[in-house]
């Protein structure tokens, strides 16, 4: 499970409860006691806990650092021993904290060293290409990944000026990357404006404004679509071999954008066929058991339905629900709504009669997803193809096989489903970085007999 906790807790009711009066006997007499209800933030752990069936997680609890100085003794209380006023986090749940440097925001304190001794503490830097990991994974905008790597340090930046802080941060990208993609999709031009509203720096918002008008009319004129399919121009070829070095770069971002958003697909739908393998075994069973005919079939279809919306829900409340997962329960969703339609149309007589008819919906499914195996892979192959004829063995070559790789889409399709141009590269990419480490290792054999002689 993970409970985000974002809301700083400011005062004593938040963090510890409300005081109530109880009454309490000691040494035969009655007295009125102060006592505080539950504390918001371990309240909502037990929510959790109630709402998914889920009993261990990570309680997230951001900006720490700007907590009221009057909680400071509860939270050296909490930090040591998970226990806010009277109240325990539940075993199982470990606590993570974050915050901003002092720099950053005007709200924080610093945390004096008895805080800081019952802390693990870890400073976390910005890195593009673990970020490029987690972007690959939240889809971020072919235009963005492109620009970051002719562009690096641009990625992320703070500094002041005459007319107050500048920055650029990993947040604004990724929220940039969200609002082109819904202006593309609403056909709304995206132009300056827009993106200085999220990289609020003046120089890098009007030039990516630049290179995103460049990826674009790249994307026109190299007719992608023709490339993965084979049947690229004589004139396409010729352009990109003579293009310059930022243009090949831009140009391999369109092609991993391509086949990549092919690859994400195909290998969702397989996640789907594999859950469904799963619903009609235990859909065939248990209508064996029941001897039932098309009805039985119907409300056992309702049921699956039922779990697949059950698993969204009990995903969303823990808190760990990721969009790809919810898009394979919506898709097996579909399916099996699609499989009732089915058999409501094609009425069967008999227990086996109700199953075949499901069956040869799935089987349907199987072969679309064969077929766009095959289609995928060969548009993998044709772009292999052109990158190899238009540039050879040169470093666009090692920057395909190394984005292929980084992605995690696109290394778990070809990981499944192979791809031959891609380990065939792969392989000779490996052998050349073997025969440096061999040459470096000679040297410093040579070095150092060098050394020795003299």
């Amino acid at each position: 499970g993970f409970v985000a906790y974002s809301r700083t807790p400011h005062t004593r009711q938040s963090a510890l409860g409300l005081p109530f009066i109880t009454r309490k006997t000691y040494g035969g007499k009655e007295y009125d006691v102060s006592e505080y209800t539950m504390s918001e933030i371990i309240a909502s752990i037990y929510d959790t806990m109630e709402a998914s069936g889920v009993h261990e997680g990570i309680l997230f609890l951001d900006e720490l650092n700007c907590v009221s100085e009057t909680l400071a003794p509860a939270m050296l209380q909490f930090l040591q021993f998970k226990i806010f006023g009277r109240h325990k986090v539940p075993d199982g749940w470990i606590i993570i904290t974050a915050g901003n440097p002092p720099e950053y925001n005007k709200s924080v304190r610093e945390f004096d060293i008895v805080t800081m001794d019952r802390i693990k503490k870890i400073d976390v830097e910005p890195n593009l290409k673990v970020w490029k990991e987690y972007a690959y994974k939240q889809q971020v905008h072919g235009a963005i990944l492109s620009y970051l790597d002719l562009k690096q340090q641009h990625f992320y930046l703070v500094e002041t000026t005459v007319d107050g802080k500048s920055f650029v941060t990993a947040r604004g990208w990724e929220d940039l990357s969200k609002m082109i993609q819904l202006y593309e999709d609403a056909g709304i031009l995206v132009d300056e404006n827009l993106i200085i509203q999220y990289l609020q720096n003046e120089k890098i918002a009007r030039d990516f404004a630049l290179y995103y008008d460049l990826y674009n009319k790249y994307k026109s004129d190299y007719q992608i679509r023709e490339i993965i399919e084979g049947s690229a121009s004589e004139a396409l070829l010729e352009r990109a071999a003579s293009a310059r070095f930022d243009e090949r770069l831009s140009l391999l971002g369109l092609l991993l954008e391509a086949v990549t958003s092919e690859m994400r697909d195909v290998v969702e739908l397989d996640r789907v066929i594999s859950a469904l393998l799963i619903q009609l075994k235990d859909l065939k069973a248990r209508l064996a058991e029941k001897g039932g005919h098309e009805q039985e079939a119907l409300s056992l279809l309702d049921s699956a339905i039922l779990g697949q919306q059950q698993a969204i829900y009990r995903e969303k409340m823990t808190g760990a629900v990721s969009q790809e997962r919810k898009a394979v329960h919506l898709r097996i969703i579909q399916s099996l709504e699609g499989y009732k339609a089915r058999l409501v149309r094609d009425t069967a007589l008999t227990a086996g009669d109700a199953f075949a008819v499901i069956k040869a919906g799935f089987d349907q499914d199987v072969a679309r997803l064969k077929e766009r195996i095959s289609e995928v892979k060969k548009h993998l192959d044709h772009m292999f193809a052109f990158v190899d004829e238009a540039y050879g063995a040169g470093n666009e070559i090692l920057i395909l096989v190394t984005e292929l790789t980084a992605n995690c889409h696109s290394a778990g399709f070809i990981g499944q489903f192979g791809c031959d141009a891609y380990f065939r590269h792969n392989k000779e990419l490996l052998f050349y970085e073997r025969q440096q480490e061999i040459i470096q290792k000679i040297e410093a054999l040579e070095h150092s007999r060098h050394a020795l002689e003299t």
